[in-house]
């Protein structure tokens, strides 16, 4: 006679759902939804306007305007053109700048010697002042009455009243020794906080090879601060580009238009001019160029990948 075989009990498995799993979510949705509130709204209230004709001196001309904005700026405004090639060069020559310096500032204070933190805390300073107020004690140092150039003509070098703000000659590189010393410490800091992770065996190890100190520089240090740099380097980038309050109470975008950045001329357009559905719209088109710059960038620097 055959014996039935006994069938193994039915294991019955607890389900984790129901509130207890979403009650992580639940707490986190006023944050998030407040975040949403906070940058939904003020893209989707400038691309409404975009699409507008908004201008609070001649409110008869209110009334939506569709693509006719974009249409002007890209074939109608030779001003949008020339601060976006001004933009192109403020980014480019700052952050190349501020990067070459914040390294040489980095490894020297990644090194030991008396009073090293102190030399910290006096590169780190001007990272904590703000734009405005960088901006009134470099108006004070170019202040042709009483700044450098008034000095410098006394040792006989220059001429007494030259004031090297309102030459088109010297504003540019004014402007940008002005944002470099604000600059070059936020590349110090990220760059020395990477440097301090590298391992010291490393450096060890090549020394016994015999590798000397350009060597260590090219194969292990750089390699290592490759994220560090670039995600630095993007990072200044758009904030360069966005700069608005260092020249705008530095030279209000002058002499004649040559340190007007792209959203300088928003600014001027929206605040001076009134008509916010322009500015509006030159506000999406930078939003566009920074968005595509950003995502070619981090494509081409490989962002993340490993070092080979």
């Amino acid at each position: 006679m055959a014996h039935a075989v006994a069938k193994p009990p039915r294991v019955t498995r607890r389900r984790t759902g129901g509130p207890a799993r979403r009650l992580p979510y639940l707490l986190i949705a006023p944050a998030g939804l407040l975040m949403l509130g906070f940058i939904a709204y003020p893209m989707l209230s400038v691309l409404y306007y975009s699409l507008r004709n908004y201008n609070v001196t001649k409110p008869w001309r209110n009334g939506y305007a569709g693509l006719d904005n974009f249409t002007r700026i890209l074939t109608d405004d030779p001003q949008f053109w020339d601060t976006l090639v001004f933009s192109g060069k403020w980014v480019v020559t700052e952050v190349l700048l501020q990067l070459l310096l914040g390294l040489a500032l980095a490894l020297l204070v990644n090194q030991t010697f008396l009073g090293r933190g102190l030399a910290r805390a006096l590169v780190f300073s001007p990272w904590a002042v703000s734009g405005v107020l960088t901006t009134t004690i470099w108006m004070l140092l170019y202040n042709p009455s009483t700044g450098i150039s008034r000095y410098l003509a006394d040792a006989g070098i220059g001429t007494y009243g030259t004031s090297v703000l309102s030459d088109t000659g010297t504003v540019f590189w004014a402007a940008v020794v002005a944002e470099l010393w604000r600059g070059v410490p936020f590349f110090a800091i990220l760059l020395l906080a990477d440097l301090q992770s590298i391992p010291r065996d490393l450096y060890e190890a090549a020394s016994v090879d015999g590798a000397g100190r350009t060597r260590r520089f090219l194969h292990i240090t750089l390699p290592h601060l490759k994220d560090a740099i670039v995600l630095s380097t993007l990072l200044r980038g758009v904030w360069e580009f966005n700069n608005v309050d260092l020249l705008y109470t530095l030279t209000g975008g002058g002499p004649a238009g040559q340190t007007t950045t792209l959203p300088l001329y928003v600014a001027n357009t929206g605040i001076n001019g009134h008509d916010f559905g322009y500015a509006s719209a030159l506000t999406t088109v930078a939003f566009v160029i920074l968005l595509f710059c950003s995502i070619l960038y981090l494509r081409l620097s490989k962002f993340g990948g490993e070092t080979k």
